[in-house]
């Protein structure tokens, strides 16, 4: 009886027209204590742990070092290195004293090699001192969104109070990895820093994160940068972006015991990669829909590109609704923002989608324009013709009480 049971649920399924979804696989096991994993594109969250929650994030710091570096500074200048930077604490390339060196490089030593005198260098370029610097990376972090985030130095050594979330992290990450000098420097196996007046031989470089390294075991197929981190008191902490398909992802594992964080990584990315896909709903200018104004219909238009990340099982497809707003008494150009639209997908509410004007459209207080076949015609506005009445009729009887009381003053005294 039992096994014919279970031939007839394989008969059904096999030949019945029930659809059935493959079930999504379930996420992997990490062991960081804060662990986010994002879309790049759109900032959809994929996967998380704890993700709000901060911890000291060691050389992943560097990251943000990066990004303020490539946002600040050109990467032909030329820095002279200060008398403390070259006794900083924690790994290093072996700066000297007024040593030169271009931030290019030191952005190489940097990112490959995890130099704290790199980070200290470039700090003092930019900010005039660490304690500066510290300063404008945590404003940039909030201006990324971060909200559990606060550096104390450029380079990760450990604070107490130098401090992150895997969501803020991967955040950082997130903006770093839109600047192609950033992608090409993090994604580089090995490299040499050209003879400078201190080191007349230059110096040898190799990259750190084995993910992009194909002789390792943690290789990854599409991981593109990454950054770790390590001290005793702060712990293992790893980020990194790949992408597949167009597809990228960005994985932020923060506080890890256990040291798995490049088997994490790939498991997470794997996860990602496999169940989700990014979707693009609309291209720039696609028309989205179409705003009676009167007689005119103004085209609605996506101001640029949107993107959606969805389950690879799902077939749901998002919605919009007009966020609306009175356009009667306002001018507007043509693929001028004028609109948004808010997009749901399955009663989850995503980022609101901007919409710009199809055609030129200019007010007019006293009439409107309505567009026909054969051109444009003037309207008198049947508001704006109300309003006027009503004011020509206040100041008249505004004018005909004055007159009176004129004239009543005037007999009075007479």
């Amino acid at each position: 009886m039992k096994n014919f049971s279970i031939f007839l649920l394989i008969f059904i399924l096999l030949f019945s027209n029930i659809n059935i979804a493959m079930a999504k696989d379930a996420p992997p096991v990490v062991s960081a204590d804060s662990v986010v994993l994002i879309d790049a594109t759109t900032g959809t969250i994929l996967y998380s742990k704890n993700m709000n929650t901060a911890y000291p994030p060691a050389s992943t710091t560097k990251i943000m070092t990066a990004l303020l570096t490539i946002e600040n500074t050109n990467l032909n200048d030329v820095v002279k290195v200060s008398q403390k930077t070259p006794f900083v604490d924690g790994s290093k390339i072996g700066l000297f004293q007024d040593e030169e060196i271009t931030v290019k490089n030191l952005l190489y030593g940097l990112l490959l090699l995890s130099g704290n005198d790199c980070a200290e260098a470039l700090a003092e370029h930019i900010g005039g001192s660490i304690e500066n610097f510290a300063k404008l990376m945590t404003e940039r972090a909030k201006e990324l969104g971060c909200e559990n985030t606060n550096f104390i130095n450029p380079s990760g050594l450990y604070d107490e109070n130098h401090k992150i979330s895997a969501k803020d992290l991967a955040l950082i990450m997130k903006e770093a990895v839109k600047h192609p000098e950033f992608r090409e420097i993090a994604s580089t196996f090995s490299y040499k820093i050209p003879p400078t007046n201190k080191h007349p031989e230059g110096i040898y470089l190799a990259n750190e994160n084995k993910l992009i390294n194909k002789y390792s075991l943690y290789y990854y197929d599409g991981a593109e940068a990454g950054k770790t981190g390590y001290t005793v008191q702060s712990k293992h902490s790893y980020v990194a972006s790949a992408i597949k398909n167009g597809q990228r992802l960005i994985v932020a594992l923060v506080h890890d015991s256990n040291k798995t964080f490049y088997e994490d990584a790939k498991k997470l990315f794997n996860y990602g990669f496999n169940n989700y896909e990014l979707i693009r709903l609309y291209k720039q200018g696609d028309n989205v829909a179409t705003y009676s104004l009167g007689d005119i219909q103004i085209p609605l238009n996506a101001a640029e590109d949107y993107y959606y990340v969805k389950e690879k099982e799902s077939e749901d497809i998002p919605k919009y609704k007009l966020i609306e707003s009175s356009l009667k008494t306002k001018t507007f150009k043509k693929e001028e923002q004028i609109m948004e639209a808010s997009i749901t997908l399955k009663d989850k509410q995503l980022p609101n989608l901007k919409l710009t004007s199809g055609i030129d459209y200019e007010s007019n207080f006293l009439f409107n324009p309505a567009i026909t076949e054969t051109g444009k015609n003037l309207k008198i506005n049947p508001y704006i013709l109300s309003a006027i009445s009503i004011a020509v009729a206040l100041i008249t009887a505004t004018v005909i009480i004055k007159i009176r009381k004129k004239r009543n003053g005037r007999l009075f005294y007479k």
